[in-house]
């Protein structure tokens, strides 16, 4: 359930109309409402509560959507983070998230990058290799601290998603291999500025069934016993996120956060740890949509019309990098309908964000949404073509407010430096 609803004809964000927010703010732009996160992040929370030992610990994807409010909003819910570099270690730690509910992941933290995360004193470093786990003990050791560790194991699991966003099968670049994971924690268990505590996966995102994760899980439920079994000490489990939400409305929804406590109870009834879970996409895509302006109707002949939009690609990549559907809606809608390919002002044949689309017709000046924009969008934004960085705004009940300025031409030119021979 999301909070974008039409009252008296026009999309709104809570209270706040679409219509309102363009004319206030500018087009292209995110829109995220606030009282959907907080929604979202309360049924996940409240689907795995019982799950593991003590409370779970929900540790926000950061990646999905880094923006300070967003944050501050899962803090205040009592979320934690999960970060892949110092910037998102910073981001959450801004926001008002505690150091303890982070886990600091991702395949190539750099020696500051583990200075960092060891001066915040987080709550767990999740090891991705044999090497990484030599550097983060001696980067502890120089500090005269213990770092608190996980590995990261590939349970050589397909996830049954894109290739792009899959985690968990053996050729990608993610965690140790399941047959070389007993051999890291012996490594780990000799180095002793390091103290092992855990074990973590995470197969890939955006998950349809709940049959692959289930698989992934009974097998690092097997890796644990054997893990104890070798004298080490395992309490906690992270079990990564990755779990779908619906972007296209024609097709079948996928798996509950309900029914994913529900397996994941299951699954890890005789672990004896403390479960940790990374969500993000399913706390903040349906919250988010992006809102853009139609610049003009582009028809030859009797040939499917181009609807050009000021946003593009460089706004939204999904489609083009992903083949990702995002719902397109008139915000105004009259009732009609046509069929159409809807693209964006980018010098690129793949600044597309869908072709033979049908959906709301619009006319020149018209505006519409791009749903389930609040994850992996905004983030992935750039000034390609030397196009403003999108603003992103957040809505609360009848305010708004603009959490990311819009970032010009004016902005790039003076963050260039003049170079003395030229």
């Amino acid at each position: 359930m999301d909070y974008f609803d039409f009252k008296d004809g026009i999309l709104h964000a809570e209270d706040v109309d679409l219509v309102s927010l363009a004319d206030a703010v500018g087009t292209p732009v995110y829109v995220y409402s606030q009282a959907t996160i907080e929604r979202h992040a309360r049924v996940f929370s409240e689907a795995v509560a019982g799950a593991g030992v003590g409370a779970p610990l929900v540790a926000f994807a950061v990646k999905a959507n880094p923006n300070g409010a967003v944050l501050r909003v899962l803090a205040k819910a009592g979320l934690g983070a999960d970060v892949v570099s110092g910037g998102e270690l910073a981001r959450a730690l801004h926001a008002g998230i505690l150091a303890k509910n982070i886990v600091f992941s991702g395949v190539g933290k750099s020696a500051p990058e583990m200075a960092d995360a060891l001066d915040a004193q987080v709550g767990q470093i999740n090891i991705e290799s044999e090497p990484e786990a030599r550097t983060l003990a001696e980067v502890a050791r120089d500090k005269g601290v213990i770092a608190p560790i996980a590995f990261r194991v590939n349970p050589d699991v397909d996830a049954g998603t894109h290739a792009k966003i899959s985690t968990g099968k053996s050729d990608n670049k993610f965690g140790i291999a399941f047959d070389r994971a007993l051999p890291a924690y012996a490594l780990a268990a000799s180095l002793p500025s390091l103290r092992i505590q855990g074990v973590a996966l995470h197969i890939g995102s955006q998950l349809t069934s709940l049959t692959p994760l289930d698989t992934a899980f009974r097998k690092i439920g097997g890796l644990i016993a054997q893990l104890r079994a070798a004298g080490h000490t395992i309490q906690t489990a992270d079990l990564g996120g990755g779990l779908g939400v619906p972007y296209d409305p024609a097709l079948p929804a996928p798996p509950s956060p309900a029914a994913y406590g529900d397996m994941v109870r299951a699954a890890t009834a005789n672990w004896n740890a403390r479960l940790i879970f990374e969500p993000g996409r399913l706390i903040v895509a349906n919250a988010g949509v992006l809102l853009s302006r139609v610049v003009r109707v582009k028809q030859e002949g009797n040939r499917t019309p181009f609807v050009v939009v000021d946003a593009a690609m460089n706004d939204l990549i999904r489609p083009s990098m992903y083949d990702a559907y995002h719902d397109i809606r008139a915000v105004a809608p009259s009732g009609v309908r046509f069929t159409a390919n809807v693209v964006g002002p980018v010098c690129e044949s793949g600044d597309t964000f869908a072709m033979g689309r049908e959906m709301d017709a619009v006319v020149e000046g018209d505006l519409l949404v791009f749903a389930t924009a609040g994850a992996y969008a905004a983030t992935m934004a750039s000034t390609y073509n030397s196009r403003a960085l999108t603003p992103e705004v957040i809505v609360c009940g009848a305010q708004h407010a603009v959490v990311r300025k819009r970032l010009g031409v004016a902005a790039l030119l003076a963050a260039e430096d003049a170079v003395a021979w030229l």
